[in-house]
This record gives C-alpha cells, structure tokens and sequence, in this order.
C-alpha cells in the first residue's frame, strides 16, 4: 500500500513540474516540439509506414506463417522463438524502431508466440536501421561513412549477443508452463500448407485487408509520433531545468576513469532519453577522440533512449508481453554495443578506414562504405519528399476513416 502512494506521488509530482516548465519555458518547449515533430514527419513516418502496411499484409495473406515454417529450424536452436522470429528480426532491423516490437505484439495476438517467446524475441528484434545509423548520424552527424561500419558492425553484433543471452530467459517459467514441443522435420509442402491455412482462415478481402493494414499503421505511426514530440520536450525541458547537467556530474567520474573525457556525459545522458539528441551532441564534443565518440554513440544507439523504450511500451500494453525483459535487454545490448566498437575500433577502422580512403580495404568493407554512402542519399532524399508522403497518407487515412464512419451509421 505505502509503495502504491508513492508511486501516486511521484507521477502527480512528476505531471506537475512538466506542466510548470511548460509555463517557464514556453519558447524553449515550441522549439522543442517542432523539432520532434520535423523528425517525425520527414524520417520516421515516410521510412516506416511502408513496412508496416506490407507487414500486416504478409500476415494477413499466410506469407509470415510461411517463412516461420522454414526458418523454424534456424531460429530455435539459436534463440528459442519459432520461426517467425525471424522475420519480425528481418523486419525490424530494415525499417528500425520499434517495428520490432509492433510484430512481435502482432504475432502474439495470431497465437504464433507464447508469451515468453515474445518476450525472448521482443528483446532482441528492436534496432536502429542503416538508414539512421549511416544517414542521420554517421554522415548527419560526424560527416564520416565510414564511421557507419563501426556503428552498425557494433549495432547488430550485440542485438544478436542479446538474442543468444536472452534464450536462456524464462526457462523455468517455461518448463513449468508447457512442455516444448518436439521439433519436427518441415518442408517447403508444409510451409505451403501452413500459408494456405493461414489465408482462409483470416479470409479478408484484399481491399478490406489492404484498408485495415493503413489504418492499423498510421495509427501506429500516430502515436509514435506523439512520443517523439512529448520526449523531445521533456528532454529540452530537462536541460533548462539543470537536471541532466546533475546527473552528468555522477557519470564524468566513471568517463575518466575509463580515460574518457568528462565532457562526453552530458551528451551520454541526453542520449538516455533520445538518440538523435544525444547522437548529435557526442559528435560535437571536440576533445574528445573519434574512437570514444563511436563507443558513446554505440551505446545510446543500443540503449534506444526512454522516448523509444515509451514507444514499445505503449505497444506491448497491448497484449500481455512484459516490459520489463526489454529494458532489461537494451542495457545490455548497450554494453555489447560500446564493447563491440571499441574492439573494432583498431582491426576495421583503424586498418581499413583511418585515412578516409578505403583502397586497402577488404571487398566487404568497400561494399559496406559504397552502401554506406547510397543509405546516406537516401537519407538526405527522405528529408525532401518525407513530408509531402505523410502529409498524402495522413489524407488517405482520413478519407478511409470517414467511410468506415459513414458505413457504421
């Protein structure tokens, strides 16, 4: 009872001095809030919807049960989630946050996924896509394609050290609930059959199963987007109120100890609240080398910042996959993440990279610098045409919704 009270007690106190910063900063918070409203409408609305309206798609027509069928052998041994496990991997790490966590809330509610499957899977199949990582913070940020290599080889290595950590989580919990099922050798004639089922089962038209992917996606997209904008606030709001410099004073002890320079906290800590934020900022700390730089953004890359931990939050409310498993898993995926870029630092960057001229590059690390590079004009492309594509989809949205309203009356 007493810990219920003071819960009660902190949220109203907390509400209380958000809503009287507001009245103090009101100029700073209208900043603030258009700059998460630019994000949202130029990067983060335009380079998700599409994968969200073709995922739901893919659900609806069996395509998903399909692909789950084949990759079953693959996905448990390694991470102990059914196969579909491995497209909601895919999926996530192509379009970004929380795309993962939106499918593995989608997959639980078709009965795909146990909950502690979800949970295994929600851990992991949440990350930044190449788009933001090279596009947005390598050359956005530090000017430096290159420096993308690093970030997604440290990215995706510790989202895929998570997953092999997290297979053990839920064992007993598991085994006491039900007992695993026998794997089975499945063929593509299975996989066929799986897919056939599927799609009469759900039995939806292609228009009504079309309508309902848009609307399921913007609605989405909608309160994504609200989190964007609300975060960015608090965390300007923050900023004013001398409350993230306060707690970066406990974190410069630590930075140099690890020989790090102390300016690096107050970007370290920005960045636990939203990444572009803190990105940014750590790429325009001047005393600070390029290599602890890359660690620092690693980790915040990693850590996804509260603004997206809200995000999948809101999403898993939905159904009955905990919250607490993921956060858990974006701490460590944080370590992994910085671990990984300092001890790539030397034998890729250094090696390959250090005099901006990849000659003496491996063919994979060419390819990756060339790919980097596109990623980034599609990024930059993105920011032009990205509201003009939200702005007609937020139209077809509205025209959907009010004939599904004329329809009802």
């Amino acid at each position: 009872m007493l810990k219920s009270r003071i819960k009660t007690l902190f949220l109203a106190a907390s509400v209380t001095l958000l809503a009287a910063s507001l009245i103090a900063f009101p100029q700073q918070s209208f900043d603030a809030s258009i700059r998460g409203l630019n994000m949202w409408w130029e990067i983060v609305f335009p380079s998700l919807l599409p994968f969200f309206i073709v995922s739901e798609m893919l659900i609806g027509f069996g395509v998903v049960r399909f692909i789950g069928v084949l990759l079953e052998p693959l996905m448990r041994p390694l991470f102990r989630v059914p196969g579909v496990g491995g497209f909601v991997w895919a999926m996530g790490m192509a379009s970004g946050f929380p795309a993962g966590a939106k499918l593995t809330a989608r997959m639980r509610q078709e009965g795909q996924l146990t909950k502690i499957e979800a949970e295994r899977l929600v851990s992991f199949t949440n990350s930044s896509n190449p788009l933001f990582i090279f596009g947005a913070v390598s050359v956005g940020f530090f000017y430096n394609v290159q420096l993308g290599v690093i970030l997604a080889l440290a990215h995706y290595l510790g989202n895929i050290s998570v997953g092999l950590i997290m297979r053990f989580y839920g064992r007993n919990e598991e085994n006491t609930t039900k007992e695993k099922e026998k794997e089975k050798n499945l063929s593509i004639r299975d996989a066929f059959a799986a897919l056939h089922r599927t799609r009469l089962k759900d039995n939806r038209p292609i228009g009504k199963l079309l309508g309902d992917a848009v609307m399921s996606s913007i609605q989405t997209l909608l309160m994504i987007g609200g989190f964007i904008i609300l975060f960015s606030v608090i965390n300007k709001l923050l900023f004013h109120l001398h409350i993230t410099a306060f707690l970066a004073e406990f974190l410069e002890i630590l930075l140099m100890m690890l020989g790090m320079t102390d300016m690096l906290s107050l970007p370290f800590i920005s960045g636990l609240f939203e990444i572009t934020l803190g990105s940014q900022m750590t790429s325009q700390i001047q005393e600070s080398t390029l290599m602890h730089q890359a660690v620092i953004t690693s980790f915040i890359l990693a850590f996804s910042g509260f603004s997206v931990q809200a995000q999948v939050a809101s999403i898993l409310a939905q159904t009955d996959i905990r919250f607490q498993p993921f956060f858990f898993a974006r701490i460590i995926h944080g370590f992994f993440a910085a671990f990984y870029a300092f001890i790539l630092w030397k034998p890729v960057y250094v090696r390959f990279f250090e005099d901006g001229q990849p000659s003496n590059a491996l063919p994979v690390m060419e390819y990756l610098t060339s790919e980097g590079s596109r990623l980034a004009e599609a990024h930059n492309m993105l920011i032009t045409v990205g509201p003009l594509i939200t702005i007609g989809s937020l139209l077809v949205y509205v025209w959907l919704l009010g004939n599904r309203i004329l329809k009802e009356k």
